[in-house]
This record gives C-alpha cells, structure tokens and sequence, in this order.
C-alpha cells in the first residue's frame, strides 16, 4: 500500500504547504493585509472595505483561523479577528529560511 502524500515529506514542508495554501487566494492576501492594517477586524467592515460577499468573506476568514493564521474572539454579535502572533511568527521563520536556501548560483541552466 502506497504512501499517503503528507507521509512522504517532512513535518515542516507539510506545514510550510499548508500555511502557504491557506493564504495563496488574491482575497484572503487582501483579508490579511486589512487585519494587519487595523490590528483587528470585523467581518462586516471586510465586506465594506473589500466589496465581497459576506459569505465569501466567511469562507476566507474560516480557512484563515482553521489553518493557525488568524484568531477570532466573539464581540456581541461580531466575531473580531486579529493576526495569530505564534503561527505568523512560525510562518515567517520557516518561508525565510525556504527562500534564504538559494544563494543565487550563476552557472546553472
């Protein structure tokens, strides 16, 4: 019986694949950028700001917290969502270190 696809490879390069496909749709970009602006947000002011549905601001937002990236905590009737310091923190250590793995041969293909 053959492997399943996340049992081939490290623990780090499925975490790696999974952080970047959580973030890899123009939409959730726009999303994160707007948390980040803020410092938090609304799903309601997204709608407003980024002039998508409600539910398809929903779905991105649930993919976001799903994967680590985002937190949400319940305000009334809104949920306010802000960055996930530990997993942004993890992102960027272990995408800077895939990127800084190339050091720019000159003498290839």
């Amino acid at each position: 019986m053959g492997l399943t696809r996340s049992e081939i490879f490290t623990d780090e390069q499925n975490q790696l694949s999974t952080l970047l496909k959580a973030i890899a749709h123009p939409a959730r970009i726009a999303i994160l950028q707007r948390i980040i602006i803020s410092n938090s947000c609304i799903c309601g002011d997204l709608v407003d700001e980024l002039g998508l549905a409600q539910a398809t601001i929903s779905q991105h937002l649930k993919e976001l917290k799903t994967s680590g990236i985002i937190q949400g905590t319940i305000e009334g009737v809104s949920v306010c969502y802000c960055i996930n310091p530990k997993t942004w923190s993890l992102l960027g250590e272990i995408l800077g270190e895939f990127l800084s793995s190339y050091k720019g041969a000159t003498d290839c293909c």
